[in-house]
């Protein structure tokens, strides 16, 4: 008898021995691997693209455009009507931001390339981490940069129309800034919708649903039953909790009923929502076949 071949297993005893202890898969190279994904999908550039132009183009046209007249305003009226010019474009991006969301994992379910992710992270929850972290850095500061551009520019415009906003007021920059956040959060939602579904029809049609039609179907049914709980449930809706985000408090203004969510109440129903469907979909991920 000849004796048994035990190449194969000193070759690959030898290898293992020679791969270094910091080859290995931690987080921040599964984040370098989904930023090379993200910015090779042409989604991306195209969702980015528009996100951009609606940003900027929509500032500089209100800002050109709206003129306060010749009697002077009071400071808070300028202010608000400022912030509402460098935000009139959200409810526009955040679904442009709802789409990417769903396709960059829809994407991958359907070329069947999650199934090389999953492989290299069984554990599925780093790389799916890793896509949400880099699809919000990436998110948050294109519409950052673009916000702030439209605000520079519709802030030169409304000068020359003596018209002077208090941009170090927080009141000001906060909702500004926060418009930011808003889109960054839809396009979390939108990606765990796109987790959960693995259809990029179903995620986007879910995604436009909740945040288009939900709305409008709950405040048909506040004007028919006028029951102020029906009221209240439509303000944890994720379009109107988010939309506290950017929504600049006018001083002074009149008691609300029932329910009434600032800035950060707004902020904190909708990250929690955006926390849950999140939750929900890593738990499927995991237990489910690719």
């Amino acid at each position: 008898m000849s004796a048994p071949n035990t190449a194969p297993a000193q070759q690959h005893r030898h290898r293992e021995a020679s791969v270094p202890d910091s080859v290995g898969l931690t987080f921040p190279r599964l984040v370098r691997s989904e930023w090379i994904k993200l910015r090779s999908i042409r989604s991306t550039v195209w969702c980015f693209a528009i996100l951009v132009l609606l940003t900027i183009a929509m500032a500089v046209l209100l800002g050109a455009v709206v003129d306060q007249g010749t009697d002077p305003l009071p400071q808070d009226a300028v202010n608000g009507s400022f912030v509402s010019l460098n935000t009139a474009s959200v409810s526009l991006t955040a679904l442009v931001v709802g789409v990417l969301g769903v396709l960059i994992i829809t994407g991958e379910y359907g070329t069947g390339q999650v199934r090389s992710t999953f492989t290299a992270d069984p554990g599925r929850t780093g790389v799916i981490l890793a896509k949400a972290f880099v699809l919000a850095l990436a998110t948050f500061v294109v519409s950052l940069v673009s916000t702030w551009i439209g605000v520079v520019v519709s802030a030169v415009l409304q000068a020359g129309k003596d018209v002077h906003p208090e941009l170090g007021d927080p009141s000001v920059w906060m909702p500004i800034l926060g418009a930011s956040v808003y889109v960054t959060l839809v396009a979390l939602f939108a990606y765990g919708i796109g987790l959960l579904v693995r259809s990029s029809a179903g995620g986007i049609a879910i995604t436009l649903g909740i945040f288009l039609v939900l709305p409008v179907i709950l405040s048909i049914f506040t004007q028919l039953v006028q029951a102020q709980w029906v009221a209240d449930l439509a303000k944890f809706l994720p379009s109107t909790a988010g939309g506290e985000l950017y929504s600049y408090a006018w001083a002074g203004s009149g008691a609300q009923q029932g329910v009434v969510l600032n800035g950060w109440g707004g902020f904190a129903v909708f990250a929690g929502e955006v926390v849950v469907i999140g939750a929900a979909a890593i738990a499927v991920a995991r237990s489910r076949d690719v």
